[in-house]
C-alpha cells in the first residue's frame, strides 16, 4: 500500500475504531475480549481492501457491515465446546453511567439470538433504516421489520415496560 493510502487508513481506523468497539460491545453482549477481535478483523479486512474501500460513498457504513458479519459468522462457527455464562467480563467505561442499567441492558441483549441482537444494534445503535440494515445482513426488509419486532418484544419481556427502576434516583 502507497504511504499516502496508509495514511487515509490510519486516520479512518482511529477515528471509527471508537464507535466500531462500542458496536462489537452491544454485538456481543459485553464480551469485552470478543468485540477487540471482531474490531480487529474488520480493521484487517478493510485493510487489505482499502483501495476499493476508500472509494465508497461511505466506509464508516462500509466497516460496520464488516463488522455485522464478521460477528455473525463468528457465531455460526462458535465452537460447540464454549459455554455462555450469566457471569459479565469486566466492562471498560464501566464507571461512566449507570452500571446497573448498563448490566441489564446488556443480559437483555445476551438472551437475544445472535440475528436479533443484530438487528437492534443496527437499528437502534447505529441509527440506521430498515433498509440499509437488510442490505448490511443480507435479508429483506421484511425480514428486518420481523426480527426488529419480535426482537423488541423479547427485550420488553425481559426488562419490563418501564425501566425507571433501573435509572438512578
Amino acid at each position: 500500500m502507497r504511504q499516502g493510502r496508509a495514511d487515509e487508513y490510519a486516520e479512518f481506523a482511529v477515528a471509527r475504531a471508537g464507535h466500531l468497539y462500542r458496536s462489537a460491545c452491544l454485538l456481543t453482549a459485553g464480551d469485552t475480549h470478543l468485540a477487540e477481535d471482531l474490531v480487529q478483523e474488520t480493521f484487517g479486512r478493510l485493510y487489505v481492501r482499502w483501495g476499493r474501500v476508500s472509494r465508497v460513498e461511505n466506509p464508516a457504513a462500509y466497516a460496520q457491515t464488516v463488522l455485522t458479519r464478521a460477528f455473525l459468522a463468528h457465531h455460526r462457527r462458535r465452537s460447540s465446546g464454549e459455554r455462555a455464562t450469566d457471569v459479565f467480563p469486566e466492562l471498560a467505561g464501566a464507571g461512566d453511567g449507570d452500571a446497573s442499567l448498563r448490566l441489564t441492558l446488556l443480559d437483555a441483549l445476551a438472551r437475544l439470538p445472535a440475528k436479533d441482537r443484530a438487528v437492534v444494534v443496527l437499528r437502534y445503535w447505529d441509527d440506521r433504516s430498515v433498509e440499509q440494515t437488510a442490505d448490511v445482513l443480507g435479508v429483506s426488509s421484511a425480514a428486518v421489520r420481523t426480527r426488529c419486532s419480535r426482537a423488541l418484544g423479547r427485550l420488553r419481556a425481559l426488562l419490563g415496560e418501564d425501566l425507571s427502576e433501573y435509572a438512578r434516583p
